[in-house]
């Protein structure tokens, strides 16, 4: 009876202290701003499953992610034996019916008990042997501490499960658990043992009991809200930002949002990505601008907003209570710095990286879109790019009338309204009409098309920006009036299907634009080039003797999962040489988020880059993106690289017309 008052008691106290914070969390969380997200449940319940049970980012790094993984599932194994000790401390001759008795679960138990023993020995020497770069910042002596809290609990488990064995009090064969039989071989059945088991028991329980009371105040409040976090994770392409809604019906203009100026303007999903980050650094380890000495860390900056949220949000909650007002500082220049927010290309890496569903792009887009939209704060150089987009409908401020000056020597149909709309519309974005270096990659494909006897149509001056770079600097509102100008455009010209050589164009088009009505099927040039040579219609003459290593643009290959298409145009043409940073984890070329507009400090990521490639030995470094044709030729005239920059399809034109060069009509215009 003594005992089970002591238990009673002491759950109470660590329940109450645990509810407390829990529905203080929550109470914050619910002040969010509306996001939709929950929408998909079964895509949704799909990640749950393959992200949260199956570890399947954690897995990317193979040691981590087998001690991860070890802890994880072994706490879902181990998950019952919580009540059993608690019925054990009552009665130690009690356990929970059926499952207590049986011998397959006892095997579990043990087995599972030893690897999360071994993976809490296995962290520890990552943390305090291996000393990673990426855990630079983190929380280091909370992580012991949940670390040692989390090795009391199996080993006190084990040494109450062998005492049980040592005084006869199993419910199942000794056999069952091996481990704890082994263990029990060093006891014998006197008053000692019996003074063991007890302790045992209620160290273990005490250790739970402690460890519960802790954890929502800790950088562990993951393990109660990365699930909750990864079924809210974005279930659309990874490249599509939410839009902001302007004109949304029944909303007051001064409860419009236009971004994240502090934590009052924070979405309930930003609230909650906040809430479980692990600081494990996998999206600092990837992150370009950290990798060449920038201040941006996307580690820090998540901590730094949760930082601040936690320390207002009991102040908010207590003003609005009182129906006082709260002036929350401001997140730039408290949570983070400004530098920060200026530094992220957007490429990605950080996102896909981390195994919980944080998306650290769409915090630093709403921390620029308030200081554009609202503040009137940019860099000086960006600033200039802006006002270019608005006025001239392309980032580089020049006349419409020269979008076709690209096409010179060309015969290229230019779509008028009123015709009749090409089966391929060719939308050939702003740096091939206006960048001498980026036209090129355009010359070759609208060439290929026309080999291959593809009927396309570009729109000339009627094509305006897509606003992308407009929209990942923060100008939202600039992005979205070009956006229903782009999309009244086509969808009266009435094209149904459209290529371009730009993954950023590609993305907005694709991905972006349907939440504006104008959903088009959009293909890379890269998927429709691969799929001419596929089918014949593009008959390339290899050269072996050409390595040639390609360039995955951030854009294509990680926002949209285009990988295979450029590298069998490669192997058609060369011989293709893997960069260590490719496919989906490839390195940045310097230009996404606007920076092909802003002037970058300190080391440049674009030599970064070109030094990777010069790095295979290779003699070509293909390319599948106009900016990256402009950034990567940059950095090999800047690093000596030496290596010629040449997009796909320009490499393809070469093969195909090194095979027949003179090109016959295509038998459908005979």
């Amino acid at each position: 009876m003594i005992s089970a008052l002591v238990l009673v008691l002491a759950a109470g106290v660590c329940g109450t202290v645990f509810a407390r914070r829990a529905l203080l969390l929550y109470r914050l969380v619910r002040l969010g701003k509306p996001v939709a997200r929950f929408d998909e449940p079964s895509r949704r319940v799909r990640n749950e499953v393959v992200v949260v049970l199956g570890q399947k980012k954690l897995f990317q790094r193979l040691l981590p992610g087998v001690m991860h993984a070890a802890i994880f599932w072994g706490f879902l194994v181990l998950f019952p034996t919580i009540f059993m000790a608690i019925i054990g401390i009552v009665s130690k001759g009690s356990t929970i019916p059926w499952l207590g008795n049986q011998g397959w679960f006892a095997l579990l138990v043990d087995v599972f008990a030893v690897l999360v023993a071994l993976g809490v020995v296995t962290a520890f020497v990552i943390r305090k042997v291996q000393r990673p770069a990426r855990f630079d910042g983190s929380h280091r002596g909370e992580a012991d501490l949940i670390l040692g809290l989390i090795g009391g609990i199996v080993l006190t488990l084990l040494v109450w499960h062998a005492s049980r064995i040592s005084l006869h009090l199993n419910e199942y064969p000794t056999s069952w658990s091996p481990f704890a039989n082994a263990l029990s071989q060093l006891m014998g059945d006197g008053p000692g043992t019996r003074l063991v088991e007890r302790a045992a028991v209620w160290g273990h329980v005490a250790i739970i009991l402690g460890f519960m009371t802790y954890l929502p105040h800790s950088k562990h409040l993951h393990i109660a809200t990365a699930a909750i976090n990864v079924y809210f994770g974005r279930t659309r392409a990874r490249g599509r930002l939410e839009p902001l809604r302007f004109d949304e019906e029944g909303v007051a203009e001064d409860d419009i949002r236009f971004g994240t100026g502090t934590i009052r303007d924070m979405t309930w999903k930003q609230m909650v990505d906040t809430m479980s980050c692990t600081e494990c650094g996998r999206c600092q380890d990837v992150c370009p601008a950290y990798a060449t000495g920038k201040a941006l860390s996307p580690k820090l900056l998540i901590m730094g907003i949760r930082d601040q949220l936690f320390a207002e949000g009991p102040d908010l909650l207590g003003a609005l209570a009182k129906g006082e007002t709260f002036d929350a500082r401001p997140l730039v220049g408290n949570a983070v710095t400004e530098d920060v927010v200026w530094d992220c290309v957007t490429c990605g890496a950080c996102v896909r990286e981390c195994p919980v569903a944080i998306e650290h792009v769409d915090h630093i887009v709403d921390l620029r879109r308030q200081m554009v939209m609202v503040e009137a704060r940019f860099p000086a150089e960006a600033g200039t790019m802006l006002r270019d987009v608005e006025r001239s409908a392309n980032p580089w401020g020049k006349p419409q009338t020269d979008r076709t000056d690209w096409t010179e020597g060309l015969d290229i149909r230019v779509l008028e309204p009123g015709d009749a709309p090409p089966e391929v519309l060719f939308w050939v974005g702003c740096a091939p009409a206006y960048d001498e270096r980026a036209r090129e990659g355009a010359r070759s494909t609208a060439k290929l098309l026309e080999r291959a006897g593809v009927d396309f149509a570009i729109l000339g001056p009627r094509e305006c920006c897509t606003g992308d770079p407009a929209r990942r600097m923060g100008d939202e509102y600039t992005f979205q009036s070009y956006a229903g100008q782009n999309v009244e455009t086509l969808t009266s010209a009435k094209v149904t299907k459209i290529v371009t050589t730009c993954p950023h164009c590609f993305n907005s088009l694709s991905n972006e634009y349907p939440d504006f009505g104008g959903t088009f099927e959009v293909m890379h040039h890269t998927e429709l080039l691969a799929g001419l040579v596929a089918d014949g219609r593009l008959k390339p003459e290899a050269d072996p003797a050409r390595t040639i290593t390609y360039h995955d643009s951030c854009y294509l290959a990680r926002h949209n999962d285009v990988r295979e298409a450029p590298r069998a145009i490669v192997a058609a043409v060369g011989t293709p040489v893997e960069m260590e940073k490719n496919r989906e984890r490839t390195f940045c070329c310097g230009a996404g988020g606007a920076h092909m507009w802003m002037e970058e400090r300190g080391s440049q990521i674009n030599e970064a880059r070109a030094r990777q490639a010069t790095d295979t030995g290779a003699g070509t470094l293909a390319v599948a993106c106009p900016f990256c044709t402009v950034m990567l030729d940059d950095g090999m005239t800047s690093t000596g690289g030496g290596m010629k920059v040449v997009d796909v399809a320009t490499l393809l034109v070469e093969a195909v017309e090194r095979n027949d060069p003179s090109p016959t009509p295509h038998e459908d215009d005979q």
